[in-house]
């Protein structure tokens, strides 16, 4: 029989680039779903994640950060973070720890007035400052907005992860699961897979290259057996003179970030992975509609 008081719903994470939403995210899950770098833009579709306890089901929607639009990637980023806001039952919004609100800021504020949700402000990166400061940042955010709850964590360290979760079902309604219990993400294997490979090269090339990449699975298929895996993938660049610096000298940047990126794709699929890489360089790929949906982003989000 279902428990009466189970609650059910969708809470959305939201917030400028980089302020940490994938990692609190994949925190709150207990898994890696969603990429990390410390580069901007690194979620670029909208993430289905899912946690279930015996309290109750939250379905989360981790979203691209709301900035200034630069190209068509960037406009179909916006769009995706900006309509999220009127699907959810709860919105996260991430911040950091600062008393300097900036104009990125307030234009958050100004849509999450518009959608008329519940909205929890989760203050980041707490660790990074002395804790008698926390308070007065907080209040600054107070005076723009009308927030149901403010949590200060320190998604790195799970710090109030459960404090967090506590909040949300708060304002969720009461009513069945949306998934099974086992379900952690609707992202299809393939997604996944081009995404941490997506994430190693960007960790691996540090400052070298601008995150104009794509990753595109060509080919990913079980061998009889079950045993292995066999995935082909190519990375996509903007650029000749990138396409030398991701395969690197000799072959060494393409062979280290296959190395890592198939190390985690076999946690993910509990089973051993043969990955090839190749890199094709197809020019302003960001600002072409059908390059953009040809790399797995939804047609109806451009």
């Amino acid at each position: 029989m279902e428990n009466a008081n189970f609650r059910s719903g969708f809470a959305t994470l939201i917030g400028r680039p980089n302020v940490g939403k994938s990692t609190l995210m994949n925190h709150l899950i207990g898994q890696k779903i969603a990429i990390t770098s410390n580069k901007p833009q690194t979620t670029r579709n909208r993430i289905q994640t899912v946690y279930t306890s015996k309290e109750g089901q939250i379905v989360f929607l981790d979203t691209p950060g709301i900035h200034k639009a630069k190209n068509k990637l960037g406009e179909y980023m916006v769009n995706v973070a900006e309509r999220t806001l009127k699907e959810v039952d709860v919105v996260l919004w991430l911040v950091e720890p600062t008393d300097f609100i900036g104009k990125g800021e307030r234009h958050i504020a100004e849509q999450l007035k518009k959608a008329n949700v519940p909205v929890i402000l989760i203050m980041n990166k707490i660790d990074t400052v002395e804790k008698s400061k926390i308070e007065g940042f907080m209040d600054g955010y107070r005076e723009i907005f009308d927030f149901a709850d403010m949590i200060p964590v320190c998604a790195l360290r799970g710090v109030n992860m459960e404090r967090v979760i506590h909040a949300i079902f708060k304002y969720l309604p009461y009513g069945p699961k949306y998934y099974d219990d086992d379900t952690v993400t609707d992202q299809p294997q393939r997604q996944i897979a081009a995404e941490l490979i997506r994430e190693k090269a960007l960790r691996c090339l540090e400052e070298e290259i601008p995150h104009g990449i794509a990753v595109s699975i060509e080919k990913m298929q079980e061998r009889r057996g079950g045993e292995i895996m066999d995935i082909e993938a190519t990375i996509i660049c903007e650029r000749d003179s990138h396409k030398g610096i991701i395969i690197g000298k000799g072959g060494a940047m393409l062979r280290k970030i296959g190395s890592q990126a198939r190390h985690e794709i076999e946690k993910m699929l509990e089973m051993k992975v043969n990955l090839q890489l190749w890199v094709k360089v197809k020019k302003d790929w960001r600002d072409s509609d059908y390059m953009i949906k040809n790399f797995g982003y939804d047609k109806k989000e451009i």
